[in-house]
């Protein structure tokens, strides 16, 4: 979890560093092609066998909506403060819920109908509507977040069908010309500076993916998503640090009750041990 934590920061890091001088479809170019290579590195080692059309709809679906979510992400980076967007995108879990009952079928207990009016709620406050004007790339983020919960949804449901290499080459594959395309209009020459921010950027999520799905095969569930959480005031002293970013009362409050909902909907979900007898 260090290595997941330490990789989303110096992923956020680099993309605030870059984006000044390249545009958010040229990032998400950039990282969509350096996906799909490494992908492919892996089949060769694992078989091309388990690449199939099968399910081709559900992945365009859960595609559509992760680059949404990865496109929004970026775009708030270089705009707003790295607390709001981290803050922000930890209501995914919250719109995964939501999703998860509206397609999949799961039921919305009352524990998870607190945790959503929590969640929601920490956003009202982030936001503050009515306030003064809401910065255009907060609501970007917002639908990025939704974008997220969506994806974590379709990807679920795929799992059962798919393996993950399959489901990160249909991933890579499906995003690369609807990124590289658009990013070709208005390329930016790539310049020796950018190359380390950008291999960062390119390798970063893969790895803290990996990073996580390892604490999650030696750790609960439970234990690896608190320690998630740990990201949002590692950002906040990053962008206080580095970017002079300044954290009011009301991004901090709506942090914990967003932070909260997630805890609740957790812990909430534990089935409860039987009974023993000795």
């Amino acid at each position: 979890m260090a290595g997941a934590l330490v990789l989303f920061t110096g992923m956020a890091v680099a993309v605030r560093e870059v984006s000044s001088e390249l545009s958010t479809i040229q990032i998400l170019a950039v990282r969509s092609v350096a996906g799909l290579l490494i992908v492919s590195a892996l089949l060769c080692r694992s078989g091309w066998s388990q690449i199939r059309c099968t399910h081709l709809k559900l992945h365009l679906l859960r595609n559509a909506a992760q680059f949404g979510g990865q496109f929004s992400w970026l775009y708030a980076i270089a705009a707003i403060p790295l607390a709001t967007v981290f803050a922000i995108e930890f209501t995914a879990p919250i719109w995964t819920a939501i999703f998860a009952a509206l397609l999949l079928g799961e039921r919305i207990t009352p524990v998870r109908m607190f945790a959503i009016a929590c969640g929601l709620t920490g956003v009202l406050l982030i936001l503050r509507p009515g306030a003064g004007i809401i910065h255009p790339a907060a609501l970007v983020m917002l639908a990025g977040a939704i974008s997220f919960g969506l994806a974590y949804t379709m990807t679920k449901k795929l799992t059962g069908r798919e393996s993950m290499l399959a489901i990160l080459f249909w991933m890579s594959a499906l995003q690369v010309p609807v990124s590289v395309i658009p990013a070709l209009w208005h390329w930016t020459p790539l310049a020796p500076q950018h190359a380390p921010w950008l291999l960062l950027i390119a390798c970063g999520g893969l790895g803290a993916h990996y990073c996580m799905v390892r604490a999650l095969a030696l750790a609960d569930a439970t234990v690896v998503v608190t320690l998630d959480f740990l990201r949002l005031p590692l950002i906040t002293l990053i962008g206080y640090w580095i970017y002079s970013e300044p954290a009011d009362w009301y991004l901090a409050a709506g942090a914990a009750l967003i932070l909260a909902a997630n805890l609740v909907n957790v812990f909430g979900r534990q089935p409860k041990p039987a009974n023993t007898q000795a």
